[in-house]
């Protein structure tokens, strides 16, 4: 899978429509196989309502290594429009079974086809025989911090190893998009399995719901890549606060938007930056030639010629160039929303207004000039840049060269991964076998690069005994001296 993000449909964020009855629940994913020339294609799609009242739709194709593409949604009554404009794609159904089964027809250039997605359970926790999951090795608590700077209180995950400590500690930050503390997608837990690894290896851990999502407080829609900083430093305070952590070694570890968030942070004054950094597919752009590059991606992907590659290049560039140039969010939406129908005539008044919504949003207007190397000179610690050369939203080449460049006085380490993808997951014939189908998995290359580069940066105590008697003692002791967790179960 990868995560592409066309950026004229990311965050599809739109009104949430009036019911004469209440709607079915949409929010979750649904999935099914599109009938194509020589076979199918799985797709599923994600919807997320927000805290505005807004939702967050995106499409995954596994079999093509798309992750995440945005989408535009509108929902009138029991009517679903499901459109990517720019890739030429749309699903028109009916939400039906209370929101268990859209069922309508998929269209794209060369291609129209009936298609039924059915909801996907929430993966439960693994059992065996009955019994109760097992006992991880280390201590689990729910916990929550303030973010004095925006009046919010976030809400997370710490896992701490067994043991009297003290252990160094990452916090987690996610991509863009409203993720929940595993950054969950369909049964796979990026910053879960992360989180997983690293504690057991020594390494403690907080991950938490992004703004509007969970638990945290917040509001999704309004927050930018400069917002977040202040998440980062109010969760790299409660870390301080833990007795049970090596305040000396406090990082932030950032995915995708995260790892520049992460940058920007450590680029602030000693006393609220981290010790460490790691990056995973950082943007060393800015955000209007990611744009530009996405663009390309998505285009090759569906198979365009080039007249259509170069009519939908020369649109977003239209958008763009109006989005910066005209201030006022008004004048800016109706001039897009006028643009998109000239060019689709057969484009819902109200989903072109909602894409000018989200373009001229302050997350999209800060993303198109926003510069990932202008702070970095003042990045004094230790850097690592991680990057798969099978990312299709975040290039290798062309992101990693100006962040290693810019990180002039920080020790900085770049590293691309080969097979890796957006998601730092391997190719699919690489993913275990469960039940007979492929389990996506976080790249065993891409854990060791970090687990190792994190221990070279950091001094940890001895790991705590394995067996099952001893390791209890140590959870017992460690809770006692201080961490007011639980034992997780």
């Amino acid at each position: 899978m990868k995560k592409l993000l066309l950026f004229f449909l990311l965050f599809s964020l739109v009104s949430s429509p009036v019911w004469a009855a209440d709607p079915p629940k949409l929010n979750g994913q649904w999935s099914g196989p599109l009938k194509v020339p020589g076979g199918e294609l799985k797709l599923i799609l994600t919807i997320v309502p927000l805290s505005n009242g807004t939702y967050y739709a995106a499409l995954d194709v596994p079999q093509q290594r798309i992750s995440r593409m945005p989408a535009t949604a509108t929902v009138k009554g029991l009517d679903i429009t499901v459109s990517i404009e720019q890739a030429g794609s749309r699903f028109v159904g009916k939400i039906l079974k209370n929101g268990t089964m859209l069922q309508g027809a998929w269209s794209q250039p060369g291609l129209k086809a009936p298609l039924t997605l059915k909801r996907l359970e929430t993966p439960k926790p693994a059992t065996v025989a009955g019994k109760p999951p097992l006992t991880r090795p280390y201590r689990e608590e729910t916990v929550s911090f303030y973010n004095k700077e925006a009046q919010i209180r976030l809400a997370g995950t710490l896992t701490t190893p067994a043991g009297p400590g003290p252990f160094p500690a990452v916090v987690l930050l996610s991509d863009s998009g409203p993720h929940d503390r595993d950054m969950t997608e369909q049964d796979y837990r990026l910053f879960g399995s992360l989180a997983d690894h690293l504690t057991r290896r020594g390494i403690a851990v907080l991950r938490f719901d992004d703004r509007g999502v969970g638990q945290s407080q917040g509001s999704h829609f309004n927050t930018t890549t400069a917002d977040v900083v202040s998440d980062a430093q109010a969760a790299l305070s409660f870390l301080r606060t833990r007795r049970l952590l090596d305040t000396r070694y406090l990082g932030l570890l950032g995915h995708g938007e995260g790892a520049n968030v992460a940058l920007l942070t450590a680029a602030e004054p000693a006393s609220a930056a981290p010790a460490f950094v790691v990056a995973l597919a950082p943007y060393g752009v800015p955000g209007r030639d990611v744009v530009r590059r996405q663009q390309l991606e998505i285009m090759r992907l569906i198979g365009s010629n080039p007249a259509q590659v170069k009519a939908a290049l020369n649109l977003n560039q239209e958008m763009i160039r109006i989005v910066r140039q005209t201030p006022n969010d008004n004048q800016a939406r109706g001039k897009v929303a006028a643009l998109l129908r000239f060019h689709n005539t057969d484009l819902d008044p109200h989903m072109a207004r909602a894409r000018a919504v989200q373009l001229t949003s302050p997350w999209s207007r800060y993303f198109l000039d926003f510069d990932p190397v202008r702070t970095l000179s003042a990045v004094k610690c230790p850097v690592l840049l991680l990057g798969g050369a099978d990312d299709l939203q975040v290039s290798t080449s062309q992101n990693l060269p100006p962040l290693k460049k810019g990180l002039k006085n920080s020790a900085a380490t770049a590293m691309r991964l080969p097979g890796v993808n957006h998601w730092f997951q391997p190719p699919m014939k690489a993913w275990p076998v469960v039940n007979g189908d492929p389990q996506p998995v976080f790249s065993p290359k891409a854990l060791d690069e970090i687990r190792e580069w994190v221990f070279r940066k950091t001094e940890r105590p001895r790991p705590a005994p394995t067996t099952g008697e001893q390791q209890k003692k140590q959870l017992v002791k460690g809770n006692s001296s201080g961490s007011g967790g639980k034992v997780s179960r």
